[in-house]
């Protein structure tokens, strides 16, 4: 099953080139405020370390309500992640394109702009506040490896977990 999403206008709003996007890209929505996209932030660090040495491309999306450029620039540094390149989505045009509602989500593409995969990163949150001792459900890293494979994504959309993305 193919997610219809306009995966090239999300590309040209992060300011990317779709022709040099490579073999697939993950966008990362999160928030600086979202403790459970804070927890993320390792899994996706250590996500984006292996797969850009595979040709993907790895971006994250802040959908904070209010963010100086200053704030961004710590919340990188203290999680590590300033090895990503990084967008501040204030008019949620980002997330609406992409139909993302809630931090941290995301969304993979492969070479042809096509989103194979929206969701939730892995499964470690069973609900807010509740973990799993181990992980049994690697969606995004699934995701991509069938990408890069050439293979249907046998998931193409599970449901995230984590903070509501305020609207006005």
């Amino acid at each position: 099953m193919r997610i219809t999403i306009p995966a090239a206008a999300l590309l040209l709003l992060l300011g990317g080139d779709i022709a040099a996007q490579g073999r697939a890209t993950v966008t990362f929505f999160i928030a600086s405020d979202c403790p459970i996209s804070n927890a993320y932030a390792p899994e996706i660090s250590r996500i984006c370390g292996v797969y850009q040495a595979k040709g993907v491309s790895c971006r994250l999306v802040y959908e904070d309500t209010r963010l100086a450029p200053a704030d961004l620039t710590a919340h990188r540094t203290e999680y590590r992640l300033l090895q990503l390149q990084a967008t501040w989505d204030a008019s949620r045009k980002l997330a609406d394109a992409s139909s993302v509602s809630i931090t941290p989500t995301a969304v993979v593409t492969d070479a042809r702009d096509s989103v194979q995969y929206r969701g939730r990163i892995d499964n470690l949150y069973i609900n807010i506040g509740r973990t799993r001792q181990q992980v049994t459900s690697h969606d995004v890293v699934d995701a991509l490896d069938a990408v890069l494979a050439h293979k249907p994504v046998l998931h193409p959309r599970t449901e995230p977990l984590g903070c509501f993305i305020e609207r006005k």
